[in-house]
């Protein structure tokens, strides 16, 4: 049984499941498991092969008012339907304006069912009839891996979880991901916290993805002079950490991280620290940027100043003021959606729609799966609207610029960022990709 399947069965046998693949995939997106050791991020696109002659003849979903894309995503419990909804809300403000070049975006979506048999068949069916694949996002996707590598002349445009699936030249993601961490956010830490950084802890779930991941992020703390204290890796089913908080409180933990932590993971978390009356300085990620997380840990009293680090705005609503097109995002979510709440994989998917239509501009007016790939190699500086820093999906260079915020009365609000019209658009831009062994 290969890792993902094990992954899969641990993951359906209980009930708190859902949260945790939650937590893997988002995880997943920031970290991959090449075997690169630098401290600096570098170009991959040198070494891209060339793009296969028959692909320019390859016009396959492509009709004179229509160009179909493929969506395959786990719906399992809910949580991955963002992908697909967020890649349909694309479309659908894509067509509003007229699709492209006269051509309306149709998507054609399935759902794997946390299934590797199955996301494999729906990838080979995307292959066969549609004109690319887009927005899919799955914990399976190392099985269609093989079809999209014999496949070189398709374009998947992808947020893969797969680190085989993210160095295919023919995959291209808006959130390049490699293996490593950002140091920008722990240099900020280090700077406001310069003791209590040398008594970190954290709290994970013993998957592989997330042990991972957190492995990269340890190795960048390490090599920034952090030291750790506790990090267990615990089953996914836990939802009481009271022996945790009270372990980390009697090891005088000053910071704890819990960038991995979905919300319900987090605010459980918060919960247990309260009845502690233990309150270190928290760090929270992308999965616990959620509208829920307040609500679930007790309230504002049990969040409130709680640090928040993530590369993407505050795309709920709290930066609409500044960023119009989270208002674009918000209002065609729930246009495909009604009722739908936004969350990191929705704007995944709505990244991976814009990427895809920004090439299909540039792919001619009888656009090919080869000229669609010609113009995804020229994609060296994706602006999403601020949605997301500027990033380079033709090399696959991870992002480094990230956004800093704070909990206060119960919100999420950005702390110590530069102004939206500055040259960075609003995002931290001071670290580095600190590449782990």
């Amino acid at each position: 049984m290969d890792q993902h399947s094990q992954v899969t069965v641990r993951m359906r046998r209980t009930p708190f499941s859902a949260a945790i693949i939650c937590l893997v995939l988002v995880t997943g997106l920031l970290t991959s498991c090449s075997s690169t050791n630098s401290t600096s991020s570098t170009a991959s696109g040198s070494s891209t092969p060339p793009i296969p002659a028959s692909a320019f003849q390859d016009h396959t979903g492509v009709t004179p008012t229509s160009v179909t894309i493929g969506n395959v995503t786990t719906l399992l419990a809910g949580l991955f339907s963002g992908g697909q909804v967020g890649t349909k809300a694309y479309a659908a403000y894509v067509n509003s304006q007229g699709g492209v070049n006269g051509r309306k975006i149709l998507v054609s979506s399935a759902d794997d069912q946390f299934q590797g048999a199955l996301n494999k068949q729906g990838v080979q069916n995307v292959v066969r009839t549609n004109f690319a694949s887009v927005g899919g996002l799955s914990l399976e996707d190392s099985f269609s891996e093989p079809v999209i590598a014999a496949n070189p002349g398709f374009p998947d445009v992808t947020a893969s979880l797969d680190p085989a699936t993210q160095k295919l030249p023919n995959n291209f993601s808006p959130e390049p991901a490699s293996n490593g961490w950002p140091t920008g956010p722990l240099l900020y830490f280090k700077q406001k916290y310069p003791t209590q950084i040398a008594h970190t802890a954290t709290i994970i779930a013993n998957l592989p993805t997330t042990e991972l991941a957190w492995s990269n992020e340890k190795s960048a703390m390490q090599h920034l002079g952090y030291k750790v204290l506790y990090d267990p890796a615990l089953p996914p089913t836990m939802t009481d950490f009271t022996q945790q908080v009270v372990a980390m409180k009697n090891a005088g933990v000053q910071i704890l991280f819990l960038e991995q932590e979905p919300q319900n993971y987090a605010s459980a978390i918060f919960r247990d620290l309260s009845q502690q009356d233990f309150h270190p300085v928290v760090v929270l990620g992308a999965p616990s940027y959620n509208p829920q997380l307040i609500g679930n840990a007790g309230g504002p009293r049990a969040v409130n100043g709680a640090y928040l680090e993530q590369a993407p705005s505050l795309f709920l609503g709290e930066d609409a003021a500044q960023i119009p097109t989270i208002t674009t995002f918000n209002t065609w979510v729930q246009k495909v959606s009604p009722g739908f709440t936004p969350d990191f994989f929705t704007l995944t998917g709505w990244l991976c729609g814009q990427l895809f239509v920004d090439a299909l501009r540039n792919a001619g007016m009888n656009p090919s799966r080869g000229s669609l790939l010609q113009a995804l190699r020229k994609i060296t500086a994706f602006n999403s609207g601020n949605l997301i820093p500027v990033s380079n999906p033709a090399d696959k260079v991870p992002i480094t610029c990230y956004l800093l915020g704070r909990v206060t009365n119960g919100k999420f609000q950005r702390l110590d960022d530069p102004p939206v019209t500055s040259s960075t658009k609003g995002f931290r831009c001071d670290g580095t990709y600190y590449r782990a062994g």
